[in-house]
C-alpha cells in the first residue's frame, strides 16, 4: 500500500494510521527532541514493510564508532533492501547503505539528488547535512538547504525545521546576521528546535558574544531540554560561554550535570566531553578524575572508524595519562589511512596528524605538537566537524608554541586571534 503525506510525498508500506506515527517521528527527529527512534520501531511492529520506517532507523544508528548501535543499522538497511519501494525511497536506502560502507561523500551525493528532485523531503535535507558536517563541507552545509528553502513557505508544516538547517549552513560559511535569524526565527515557530538553538550558538561563540550565549541558552532552557537528544551538545556550547567568561566552576558544574555527569557511550556526547576538559587542561585547569572514566568509556569504541571521533578518543587516553593506550591509538589511526572509505582519506589529511600533534603535546614535545599543528589547521576543514569544534587545534597551537618557546611565534598567533575574537577562549 502507498500513501502520501502533507507534502505529496508517497511512502511504500504505509497505511494512513502508520504514517500518521512514523510523521511524528520524523517531527522529532527534526527537533533532535522526543523518541523517533521508538516510534520509528512502533511503526514497523505493526508494519514491517514500511521501508522509510527502516530508513529512519538506520539513519539514526549508522554514525558514529558504537559496533553495536550500527549493527542496528545494517539489520535496518537489510530489511528494507528488497522490500517494494519508489525512487525517493530507493535513494535513502542507497544513502544509508553508503554510509555503513563508510562512503560519506557517495552518501552526500546521493541524498543531494533526492533533496533536488524532492525538496519537501527534510529527511533527505537534514541527513544530507549531517553528511556534509562529516566532511567538513561548508558550502554544501549552506546550499545543500538554501536550494530547498526556496521551494518552502512558512505556513508548511516542518518550515521550521527547514529553516533551523539553513541556519547552520549560513554560520557555517560566516553568513552570521542572517543566520541568527533563520535560527530564531526557527526556535520562535518551534521553541524544542535544538539544532535551530544550536544554529544561533555557533552564530553567537563565533562573534563572541559570550554572556549573551550563557542567557540564551539558559533562560530558555526549560522549552529547549525537555526529551532533548541533542542535550549534551548544546550545554556543550553553553559550558563554552563560561569558559569564555573564565567562569571554569560553571563549566565544571555542567561538565558534571549534563554533559558527561553521567558518562555516555555515544560518541559525538564523548567527543564534546573531550574537547571541554582538552580545553581546561590548556589552561591548566586540574580536573581530576574526570579524565579516566572519559577514557573508560572511549576504550569501549573501536578507533579507525571517524578520524574526527578517533582524535578526540587520544585527547581522552593524554589526559588520562595512558600513554601506552595512547600511542596505540594513534597507531590504530595509522592503519585507517590504509583502509577502505571516506576515513581513510579523513585519516591521512588530517586525523593522523592531528593525533600525533596531541601525543605530542600531552608528551612535552611541544616543538613537534607545533609542527603537526601549523601544516593541518588550514585544512583541518576535511576530517569534519564545526568551525567552533576544530577551535582547539588553534587553541592547542597556541599553547604548543608558547610551551615550546616559540615567541615570535605565539605572539603572531595570540594576535591572530584577538583581531578575529578578542575575548575567545
Amino acid at each position: 500500500m502507498t500513501v502520501k503525506d502533507h507534502y505529496g510525498l508517497e511512502y511504500s508500506g504505509a497505511n494512513p494510521a502508520a504514517l500518521e506515527l512514523f510523521q511524528a517521528a520524523l517531527d522529532a527527529y527534526h527537533r533532535y527532541a522526543g523518541a523517533p527512534f521508538e516510534q520509528a520501531k512502533a511503526v514497523l511492529k505493526q508494519n514491517p514493510g514500511f521501508v522509510m520506517a527502516h530508513v529512519l532507523k538506520a539513519y539514526m544508528t549508522a554514525i558514529g564508532s558504537n559496533p553495536a548501535i550500527r549493527g542496528m543499522a545494517a539489520a535496518a538497511v537489510s530489511a528494507a533492501r528488497d522490500l517494494p519501494m519508489n525512487a525517493r525511497e530507493a535513494g535513502h536506502v542507497a544513502a544509508a547503505e553508503a554510509m555503513l560502507a563508510g562512503e560519506i561523500r557517495r552518501a552526500a551525493r546521493i541524498l543531494e539528488d533526492v533533496a533536488i528532485a524532492w525538496p519537501h523531503d527534510v529527511l533527505a535535507l537534514q541527513v544530507g547535512q549531517t553528511m556534509d558536517f562529516l566532511l567538513g563541507d561548508s558550502r554544501m552545509l549552506r546550499d545543500r538547504i538554501g536550494r530547498a528553502r526556496a521551494r518552502w513557505t512558512p505556513d508548511m508544516p516542518g518550515y521550521h525545521a527547514v529553516l533551523g538547517l539553513h541556519a547552520f549552513g549560513l554560520e557555517e560559511t560566516a553568513l552570521y546576521d542572517r543566520a541568527e535569524a533563520a535560527g530564531r526565527e526557527a526556535c520562535a515557530l518551534e521553541p524544542r528546535n535544538n539544532w535551530a538553538r544550536h544554529a544561533v550558538a555557533h552564530v553567537l561563540e563565533m562573534q563572541d558574544r559570550r554572556a549573551e550565549g550563557v542567557r540564551f541558552m539558559r533562560d530558555d532552557a526549560a522549552a529547549w531540554t525537555p526529551e532533548s537528544f541533542f542535550l549534551v551538545h548544546n550545554w556543550w556550547h553553553t559550558a563554552l560561554f563560561h569558559l569564555g567568561l573564565d567562569d571554569i566552576d560553571a563549566v565544571l558544574e555542567l561538565y558534571d550535570g549534563p554533559v558527561f555527569g553521567e558518562p555516555s557511550s555515544l560518541a559525538f556526547d564523548m567527543v564534546d566531553a573531550s574537547a571541554l576538559l582538552w580545553r581546561l587542561r590548556l589552561r591548566g585547569v586540574d580536573v581530576g578524575g574526570r579524565w579516566l572514566a572519559l577514557a573508560d568509556a572511549w576504550s569501549q569504541h573501536r578507533l579507525g572508524h571517524y578520524a574526527f571521533e578517533d582524535v578526540h578518543a587520544v585527547m581522552a587516553l593524554v589526559g588520562a595519562g595512558r600513554d601506552a593506550d595512547a600511542e596505540a591509538a594513534v597507531a590504530e589511526i595509522a592503519r585507517a589511512v590504509e583502509g577502505a572509505g571516506d576515513n581513510a582519506a579523513f585519516s591521512r589529511d588530517v586525523g593522523l596528524p592531528v593525533a600525533e600533534a596531541m601525543l605530542a603535546h600531552g608528551r612535552g614535545r611541544h616543538g613537534r605538537a607545533v609542527e603537526l599543528l601549523r601544516d593541518v589547521r588550514n585544512r583541518a576543514g576535511r576530517f569534519g566537524g564545526s568551525h567552533a569544534q576544530r577551535d582547539l587545534l588553534d587553541l592547542t597551537l597556541i599553547d604548543a608554541a608558547r610551551r615550546a618557546g616559540e615567541t615570535a611565534l605565539h605572539e603572531a598567533l595570540v594576535a591572530e586571534r584577538r583581531a578575529a575574537m578578542p575575548r575567545a577562549a
